[in-house]
């Protein structure tokens, strides 16, 4: 925000005052959610005659605001990296004998398999909507960090093995999303605590939507939503609800029995990244526009 107050030619909606000067790109836009967030992005000041007013038009925004958000596509998301290089060659392993064996099996082709620079688990996602979200979300990470992080870990990185695979919807015959799974190397439940308090102080900021009771920890391997796009990422429920009609379904039974216990093998865990959709950084991870580190 600019911090000015607004002086230009209003239009009144409530008792808010708006400039009728908007960016072309928003003009495309045709929901008042649009137009109001693109008035709250540039000016701080509300005026009114009344404090009551004020309140209830700042009110009216922050709802108004929040109904924009959930209809946005995820642009950051909070996870943990898993591409180390023995990771990234056990997937490798995974992807070539999963095709060797199970390619003749309904839907099953090269095209469904993860990035393995880009195996990771997301914690949450997150709609961002200006370099000042950005900015509140690297400050809530810190915070995280210095109120329940560094005591959970204990200074030190989490040791995860991530072993065996599951998959998300009621018929095997017919899946989406094939996902190792992963747990605590100590038998601890340290990294799942991380990640539902993450996800907790999150929801309570307001930019990240809550829609479980707890972070469903998993390692995407395989994605129907690749076939058509290799360069999505985890999507939360309602979203991929979109693209379900899309989405050509394949047979895993036969990876299930034959691959059921596959080792991936461990990963030491020592940050939580906020990172930018679509995006690779130099190591072909993700670009993160602020971190978490444990030790």
């Amino acid at each position: 925000m600019t911090g000015k107050q607004l002086n230009l030619e209003p239009r009144v909606l409530g008792m808010v005052r708006m400039s009728p000067v908007m960016p072309l790109w928003w003009k495309r836009l045709k929901e008042v959610t649009s137009v109001l967030w693109m008035f709250l992005a540039h000016c701080t000041m509300i005026t009114g005659q009344h404090r009551n007013g004020v309140i209830s038009a700042r009110t009216r925004i922050d709802v108004l605001v929040e109904c924009f958000r959930k209809k946005q596509p995820f642009t950051h998301f909070l996870s943990f990296a898993l591409n180390q290089l023995a990771i990234q060659e056990k997937f490798l392993q995974f992807k070539e004998e999963v095709l060797e064996q199970c390619s003749n099996d309904i839907g099953v082709s090269s095209s469904l398999f993860q990035n393995p620079a880009k195996l990771h688990l997301t914690i949450g996602t997150l709609a961002l909507l200006n370099d000042q979200e950005i900015r509140k979300a690297q400050e809530i990470l810190q915070r995280c960090k210095e109120d329940f992080a560094d005591t959970i870990a204990g200074g030190k990185p989490l040791t995860v093995e991530i072993a065996g695979i599951e998959y998300m919807n009621d018929d095997p015959a017919m899946m989406d999303v094939l996902y190792a799974k992963v747990h605590m190397k100590d038998g601890s439940n340290k990294l799942q605590l991380i990640a539902d308090r993450l996800m907790d102080r999150f929801v309570a900021s307001g930019l990240m939507m809550k829609e479980w009771d707890q972070v469903k920890l998993h390692a995407t391997v395989m994605n129907t939503i690749f076939r058509k796009d290799p360069s999505a990422e985890d999507q939360n429920s309602k979203t991929a609800a979109r693209y379900f009609k899309e989405r050509e379904s394949f047979d895993g039974r036969n990876i299930l029995k034959l691959f059921g216990n596959f080792c991936f093998g461990e990963v030491q865990l020592n940050s939580v990244y906020l990172s930018q959709r679509f995006s690779t950084d130099s190591s072909g991870y993700y670009a993160t526009s602020g971190q978490l580190n444990f030790s």
